[in-house]
């Protein structure tokens, strides 16, 4: 017996160019140390808010990061920035580059150029 297991998924959100589409207005950016502001565009998440994937945004400067009980998954569409980690350590982000940050990473970006990136968020549920 075939069975059809289209409709366990639900759709999801089609960005045709997530480089080019259009985002929310720019807002300050909270971590920033340089002023600098962000947008996001979430396009899906899972019925259970433990996942998420979005496309974001931020302009050139200079801001901190933590990835506090959340995995995040991304890859850079346009722009340029250097990641340093906790230990020292520099990555260059260029269009295609993609990068991985486990929770509990932690370190700076140094956006040079205005950033997008299309992002996977992973959270870590109550007792994960």
């Amino acid at each position: 017996m075939d069975t059809d297991t289209t409709a366990l998924v639900p759709a999801v959100a089609f960005l045709a160019d997530a480089a080019s589409a259009d985002l929310p207005p720019m807002a300050p950016k909270p971590t920033s140390t340089t002023g600098q502001r962000e947008t996001t565009r979430t396009l899906w998440q899972s019925p259970d808010g433990l996942a998420e994937i979005g496309v974001w945004e931020c302009d050139p400067g200079h801001f901190t990061a933590t990835r506090e009980g959340y995995d995040e998954f991304c890859q850079v569409l346009t722009g340029s920035a250097t990641v340093r980690t906790e230990d020292g350590e520099d990555v260059e982000l260029r269009p295609g580059a993609t990068l991985a940050m486990p929770a509990g990473w932690r370190g700076t970006w140094q956006v040079h150029e205005t950033l997008r990136k299309v992002y996977v968020l992973r959270t870590h549920g109550a007792g994960a």
